[in-house]
Protein backbone atom coordinates (compact mmCIF):
# COMPACT_ATOMS: atom_id res chain seq x y z
CA UNK A 1 0.00 0.00 0.00
CA UNK A 2 2.99 2.50 0.78
CA UNK A 3 4.25 1.80 -2.72
CA UNK A 4 1.10 2.49 -4.36
CA UNK A 5 0.65 5.67 -2.41
CA UNK A 6 4.08 6.73 -3.34
CA UNK A 7 3.35 6.41 -6.88
CA UNK A 8 0.51 8.17 -7.22
CA UNK A 9 1.78 10.78 -5.20
CA UNK A 10 4.69 11.86 -7.76
CA UNK A 11 2.27 11.65 -10.31
CA UNK A 12 -0.16 13.96 -8.55
CA UNK A 13 3.13 16.54 -7.98
CA UNK A 14 4.67 16.14 -11.99
CA UNK A 15 4.43 18.99 -14.10
CA UNK A 16 1.48 17.45 -16.12
CA UNK A 17 -0.88 16.58 -13.96
CA UNK A 18 -0.42 19.66 -11.98
CA UNK A 19 -0.56 21.56 -15.04
CA UNK A 20 -4.06 19.59 -15.82
CA UNK A 21 -5.31 20.86 -12.40
CA UNK A 22 -4.78 24.04 -12.89
CA UNK A 23 -6.89 24.01 -16.12
CA UNK A 24 -9.22 22.04 -14.12
CA UNK A 25 -9.65 25.17 -11.33
CA UNK A 26 -9.32 27.52 -13.97
CA UNK A 27 -12.62 26.09 -15.26
CA UNK A 28 -14.57 25.66 -12.30
CA UNK A 29 -13.75 29.25 -11.25
CA UNK A 30 -15.18 30.41 -14.81
CA UNK A 31 -11.77 31.59 -15.30
CA UNK A 32 -11.69 33.34 -18.68
CA UNK A 33 -8.45 31.30 -19.42
CA UNK A 34 -8.59 29.37 -22.60
CA UNK A 35 -6.35 27.75 -24.90
CA UNK A 36 -7.65 28.77 -28.36
CA UNK A 37 -8.86 26.02 -30.85
CA UNK A 38 -6.16 26.43 -33.42
CA UNK A 39 -3.64 25.71 -30.36
CA UNK A 40 -4.99 22.88 -28.75
CA UNK A 41 -5.39 20.98 -31.98
CA UNK A 42 -1.60 22.30 -33.25
CA UNK A 43 -0.53 20.38 -29.45
CA UNK A 44 -2.69 17.40 -30.31
CA UNK A 45 -1.17 17.20 -33.69
CA UNK A 46 2.39 17.29 -32.37
CA UNK A 47 1.88 14.82 -29.76
CA UNK A 48 0.28 12.18 -31.70
CA UNK A 49 3.02 12.19 -34.17
CA UNK A 50 5.59 12.48 -31.56
CA UNK A 51 4.06 9.19 -29.42
CA UNK A 52 4.24 7.48 -33.20
CA UNK A 53 7.62 8.15 -34.52
CA UNK A 54 9.10 7.28 -30.97
CA UNK A 55 6.78 4.07 -31.30
CA UNK A 56 8.34 3.26 -34.44
CA UNK A 57 12.08 3.97 -33.59
CA UNK A 58 11.73 2.02 -30.73
CA UNK A 59 9.66 -0.87 -32.66
CA UNK A 60 13.17 -0.59 -35.56
CA UNK A 61 15.66 -1.45 -33.25
CA UNK A 62 14.05 -4.20 -31.13
CA UNK A 63 13.38 -6.43 -34.53
CA UNK A 64 10.46 -8.03 -32.62
CA UNK A 65 8.88 -9.55 -36.06
CA UNK A 66 5.97 -12.03 -35.36
CA UNK A 67 5.86 -12.26 -31.72
CA UNK A 68 4.07 -9.76 -31.70
CA UNK A 69 0.58 -10.79 -33.13
CA UNK A 70 -0.67 -12.38 -30.34
CA UNK A 71 -0.69 -9.21 -28.09
CA UNK A 72 -2.58 -7.35 -30.89
CA UNK A 73 -5.40 -9.78 -31.32
CA UNK A 74 -5.44 -9.57 -27.74
CA UNK A 75 -6.14 -5.62 -27.80
CA UNK A 76 -8.79 -6.30 -30.70
CA UNK A 77 -10.57 -9.19 -28.75
CA UNK A 78 -10.41 -7.23 -25.44
CA UNK A 79 -11.80 -3.91 -26.88
CA UNK A 80 -14.57 -6.06 -28.79
CA UNK A 81 -15.97 -7.43 -25.30
CA UNK A 82 -15.40 -4.99 -22.81
CA UNK A 83 -18.74 -2.74 -24.44
CA UNK A 84 -20.64 -5.89 -23.77
CA UNK A 85 -19.32 -5.88 -20.05
CA UNK A 86 -20.31 -2.26 -20.02
CA UNK A 87 -23.42 -2.85 -21.38
CA UNK A 88 -24.72 -5.27 -19.14
CA UNK A 89 -24.12 -3.07 -16.51
CA UNK A 90 -25.24 -0.04 -17.31
CA UNK A 91 -28.63 -1.78 -18.14
CA UNK A 92 -28.67 -3.79 -14.75
CA UNK A 93 -27.84 -0.46 -13.08
CA UNK A 94 -29.02 2.27 -14.80
CA UNK A 95 -32.13 3.41 -16.52
CA UNK A 96 -30.52 3.86 -19.88
CA UNK A 97 -32.54 3.27 -22.98
CA UNK A 98 -30.90 -0.06 -25.00
CA UNK A 99 -29.47 3.09 -28.13
CA UNK A 100 -27.59 5.15 -24.78
CA UNK A 101 -26.18 2.35 -23.13
CA UNK A 102 -24.49 0.90 -26.34
CA UNK A 103 -23.64 4.23 -27.24
CA UNK A 104 -21.91 4.61 -23.40
CA UNK A 105 -20.65 1.44 -23.87
CA UNK A 106 -18.79 1.85 -27.08
CA UNK A 107 -17.11 4.72 -25.79
CA UNK A 108 -15.65 2.83 -23.23
CA UNK A 109 -14.25 -0.38 -24.89
CA UNK A 110 -12.60 2.20 -27.48
CA UNK A 111 -9.36 4.46 -25.86
CA UNK A 112 -8.35 7.87 -24.78
CA UNK A 113 -5.14 8.97 -26.48
CA UNK A 114 -4.60 11.78 -24.34
CA UNK A 115 -4.83 9.23 -21.62
CA UNK A 116 -2.51 6.58 -22.96
CA UNK A 117 -0.21 9.49 -23.79
CA UNK A 118 0.07 10.64 -20.16
CA UNK A 119 0.24 7.08 -19.40
CA UNK A 120 3.11 6.31 -21.05
CA UNK A 121 4.95 9.78 -19.61
CA UNK A 122 4.04 8.74 -16.47
CA UNK A 123 6.16 5.29 -16.82
CA UNK A 124 9.38 7.44 -18.78
CA UNK A 125 9.39 9.35 -15.64
CA UNK A 126 10.05 6.07 -13.26
CA UNK A 127 12.15 4.55 -15.74
CA UNK A 128 9.99 1.92 -16.76
CA UNK A 129 10.36 0.45 -20.22
CA UNK A 130 7.15 -1.31 -21.94
CA UNK A 131 6.64 -3.01 -25.62
CA UNK A 132 7.07 -0.42 -28.76
CA UNK A 133 4.21 -1.92 -30.68
CA UNK A 134 1.91 -0.76 -27.94
CA UNK A 135 1.22 2.17 -29.88
CA UNK A 136 -0.21 -0.40 -32.47
CA UNK A 137 -2.69 -1.15 -30.22
CA UNK A 138 -4.06 1.64 -29.77
CA UNK A 139 -5.23 2.20 -33.27
CA UNK A 140 -6.02 -1.44 -33.43
CA UNK A 141 -8.73 -0.70 -30.09
CA UNK A 142 -10.81 1.86 -31.74
CA UNK A 143 -12.65 0.65 -34.17
CA UNK A 144 -14.12 -3.11 -32.61
CA UNK A 145 -15.50 -1.05 -29.55
CA UNK A 146 -17.52 0.46 -31.90
CA UNK A 147 -18.83 -2.45 -33.65
CA UNK A 148 -19.80 -3.67 -30.66
CA UNK A 149 -21.60 -0.60 -29.70
CA UNK A 150 -23.65 -0.34 -32.87
CA UNK A 151 -24.74 -4.07 -32.53
CA UNK A 152 -25.71 -4.27 -29.34
CA UNK A 153 -28.07 -1.15 -30.46
CA UNK A 154 -29.60 -3.19 -33.16
CA UNK A 155 -31.20 -5.22 -30.17
CA UNK A 156 -35.35 -4.10 -29.86
CA UNK A 157 -35.64 -0.54 -28.27
CA UNK A 158 -37.73 -0.76 -26.63
CA UNK A 159 -38.74 2.86 -27.44
CA UNK A 160 -38.94 2.85 -30.89
CA UNK A 161 -38.78 -0.98 -31.57
CA UNK A 162 -36.65 -0.01 -34.76
CA UNK A 163 -32.95 -1.74 -35.18
CA UNK A 164 -30.15 0.40 -35.68
CA UNK A 165 -28.01 -0.28 -38.97
CA UNK A 166 -24.99 -1.65 -38.40
CA UNK A 167 -22.67 0.70 -40.68
CA UNK A 168 -22.49 3.88 -42.78
CA UNK A 169 -20.16 5.23 -45.31
CA UNK A 170 -20.15 7.94 -43.36
CA UNK A 171 -19.19 6.40 -40.40
CA UNK A 172 -16.66 4.12 -41.80
CA UNK A 173 -14.64 6.93 -43.29
CA UNK A 174 -14.44 8.63 -39.40
CA UNK A 175 -13.18 5.16 -38.56
CA UNK A 176 -10.65 4.34 -40.75
CA UNK A 177 -9.28 8.10 -41.35
CA UNK A 178 -9.61 9.76 -37.94
CA UNK A 179 -7.17 12.16 -37.43
CA UNK A 180 -5.39 10.78 -34.84
CA UNK A 181 -5.10 7.76 -35.36
CA UNK A 182 -3.24 8.45 -39.27
CA UNK A 183 -1.18 10.76 -37.30
CA UNK A 184 -0.45 8.23 -34.79
CA UNK A 185 -0.08 5.44 -37.40
CA UNK A 186 1.77 7.39 -39.78
CA UNK A 187 3.91 8.69 -37.23
CA UNK A 188 4.76 4.97 -36.59
CA UNK A 189 5.13 4.14 -39.67
CA UNK A 190 8.00 6.82 -40.31
CA UNK A 191 9.59 6.21 -37.08
CA UNK A 192 9.74 2.44 -37.85
CA UNK A 193 11.42 3.30 -41.77
CA UNK A 194 13.59 5.85 -40.36
CA UNK A 195 14.56 4.33 -36.86
CA UNK A 196 16.91 5.81 -34.31
CA UNK A 197 18.88 7.73 -36.70
CA UNK A 198 15.93 9.45 -38.30
CA UNK A 199 14.40 10.30 -34.74
CA UNK A 200 17.41 11.52 -33.79
CA UNK A 201 17.60 14.20 -36.41
CA UNK A 202 14.32 15.93 -35.19
CA UNK A 203 14.45 14.71 -31.44
CA UNK A 204 15.42 18.46 -30.81
CA UNK A 205 11.72 18.79 -31.35
CA UNK A 206 9.64 15.97 -30.89
CA UNK A 207 11.72 14.46 -27.85
CA UNK A 208 13.06 17.55 -26.05
CA UNK A 209 10.39 19.73 -26.21
CA UNK A 210 7.46 16.90 -25.77
CA UNK A 211 7.29 16.87 -21.86
CA UNK A 212 6.32 20.96 -21.91
CA UNK A 213 3.81 20.70 -24.91
CA UNK A 214 2.10 17.93 -22.53
CA UNK A 215 1.79 20.14 -20.00
CA UNK A 216 -0.05 22.77 -22.27
CA UNK A 217 -2.11 20.17 -23.90
CA UNK A 218 -3.54 19.11 -20.18
CA UNK A 219 -3.67 22.29 -19.28
CA UNK A 220 -6.57 22.99 -21.91
CA UNK A 221 -7.63 19.27 -21.31
CA UNK A 222 -8.50 20.64 -17.94
CA UNK A 223 -10.54 23.02 -18.44
CA UNK A 224 -12.72 21.03 -21.44
CA UNK A 225 -12.98 17.95 -18.31
CA UNK A 226 -13.95 20.77 -16.26
CA UNK A 227 -16.92 22.30 -18.53
CA UNK A 228 -17.94 18.21 -19.09
CA UNK A 229 -18.04 17.85 -15.14
CA UNK A 230 -20.33 21.24 -14.37
CA UNK A 231 -22.76 18.90 -17.45
CA UNK A 232 -22.21 15.57 -15.85
CA UNK A 233 -24.04 17.12 -12.67
CA UNK A 234 -27.36 16.07 -14.82
CA UNK A 235 -26.36 12.10 -14.41
CA UNK A 236 -27.99 10.10 -12.01
CA UNK A 237 -25.44 8.77 -9.23
CA UNK A 238 -25.14 4.96 -10.42
CA UNK A 239 -24.50 6.54 -14.16
CA UNK A 240 -21.21 8.51 -12.03
CA UNK A 241 -20.63 5.41 -10.25
CA UNK A 242 -20.49 3.40 -13.53
CA UNK A 243 -17.64 5.95 -14.92
CA UNK A 244 -15.43 5.31 -11.59
CA UNK A 245 -15.92 1.75 -11.32
CA UNK A 246 -15.89 0.67 -15.04
CA UNK A 247 -12.41 1.83 -15.32
CA UNK A 248 -11.27 -0.57 -12.98
CA UNK A 249 -12.93 -3.43 -14.33
CA UNK A 250 -11.43 -2.32 -17.71
CA UNK A 251 -7.76 -2.37 -15.99
CA UNK A 252 -8.11 -5.63 -14.13
CA UNK A 253 -8.75 -6.98 -17.68
CA UNK A 254 -6.15 -5.44 -19.59
CA UNK A 255 -3.78 -5.89 -17.06
CA UNK A 256 -4.50 -9.85 -17.06
CA UNK A 257 -4.37 -9.68 -20.66
CA UNK A 258 -1.09 -8.31 -20.60
CA UNK A 259 1.07 -10.58 -18.28
CA UNK A 260 -1.40 -13.37 -20.28
CA UNK A 261 0.12 -12.65 -23.58
CA UNK A 262 3.82 -11.92 -22.15
CA UNK A 263 3.94 -7.97 -21.78
CA UNK A 264 6.46 -6.67 -19.40
CA UNK A 265 5.21 -5.01 -16.57
CA UNK A 266 4.97 -1.70 -18.22
CA UNK A 267 3.81 -2.97 -21.55
CA UNK A 268 0.69 -4.63 -19.53
CA UNK A 269 -0.04 -1.34 -17.76
CA UNK A 270 -0.31 0.57 -20.80
CA UNK A 271 -2.70 -2.66 -21.52
CA UNK A 272 -4.34 -1.91 -18.78
CA UNK A 273 -4.91 1.75 -19.27
CA UNK A 274 -6.35 1.62 -22.90
CA UNK A 275 -8.93 -0.83 -21.02
CA UNK A 276 -9.38 1.48 -18.77
CA UNK A 277 -10.12 4.83 -20.50
CA UNK A 278 -12.78 5.83 -22.10
CA UNK A 279 -12.97 7.40 -26.06
CA UNK A 280 -13.78 11.04 -26.33
CA UNK A 281 -13.10 11.88 -29.60
CA UNK A 282 -12.70 9.29 -32.48
CA UNK A 283 -16.30 7.62 -31.17
CA UNK A 284 -18.22 10.09 -30.42
CA UNK A 285 -17.83 11.29 -33.69
CA UNK A 286 -19.18 8.08 -35.08
CA UNK A 287 -21.60 7.68 -32.45
CA UNK A 288 -23.26 10.35 -33.70
CA UNK A 289 -23.54 9.40 -37.46
CA UNK A 290 -24.82 5.89 -36.66
CA UNK A 291 -26.50 6.22 -33.88
CA UNK A 292 -28.46 9.89 -33.90
CA UNK A 293 -31.23 9.20 -31.30
CA UNK A 294 -28.12 8.55 -28.85
CA UNK A 295 -27.83 11.34 -26.19
CA UNK A 296 -24.36 13.26 -26.35
CA UNK A 297 -25.14 14.94 -22.94
CA UNK A 298 -24.57 11.12 -21.57
CA UNK A 299 -21.77 9.81 -22.84
CA UNK A 300 -19.27 12.87 -23.74
CA UNK A 301 -20.10 14.27 -19.75
CA UNK A 302 -18.88 10.53 -18.65
CA UNK A 303 -15.92 9.79 -20.87
CA UNK A 304 -14.81 13.10 -20.46
CA UNK A 305 -15.78 14.49 -17.16
CA UNK A 306 -16.41 11.41 -14.74
CA UNK A 307 -13.68 8.80 -16.28
CA UNK A 308 -11.18 10.98 -17.95
CA UNK A 309 -9.98 13.06 -14.68
CA UNK A 310 -10.30 9.37 -12.61
CA UNK A 311 -7.60 7.75 -15.14
CA UNK A 312 -5.54 11.07 -15.12
CA UNK A 313 -5.44 11.30 -11.41
CA UNK A 314 -5.82 7.76 -9.55
CA UNK A 315 -6.15 5.36 -12.37
CA UNK A 316 -2.43 5.31 -14.26
CA UNK A 317 -0.65 5.50 -10.99
CA UNK A 318 -2.79 3.15 -9.53
CA UNK A 319 -2.86 0.72 -12.42
CA UNK A 320 0.92 0.85 -12.43
CA UNK A 321 1.84 0.55 -8.48
CA UNK A 322 -0.37 -2.95 -8.51
CA UNK A 323 0.98 -4.50 -11.62
CA UNK A 324 4.47 -3.87 -10.73
CA UNK A 325 3.57 -5.52 -7.39
CA UNK A 326 2.56 -8.28 -9.55
CA UNK A 327 5.35 -8.68 -11.45
CA UNK A 328 7.81 -8.59 -8.90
Amino acid sequence: MADVLAVATSNLISPAILAFLLGALAGFLRSDLEIPEAIAKGLSIYLMLAIGLKGGASLAASEAGLSILPGLLAAVLLSFLIPYIAFFLLRLTTRFSTIDAAAVSAHYGSVSIVTFVTATQFLTSLDITYEAYIIAMVALMETPAIVSGLLLARKKNGESGAKAPLFQPEMLREILFNGSIMLLLGGFVIGWATGEQGLETVAPFFVDLFQGVLCLFLLDMGLVAAHRLRTASSLSPSAIAFGLYMPIIGAVLGGATGYAVGLSAGGATLLAVLAASASYIAVPAAIRLALPKADPGVFIPLSLGVTFPFNVLVGIPLYAAVIATLYS
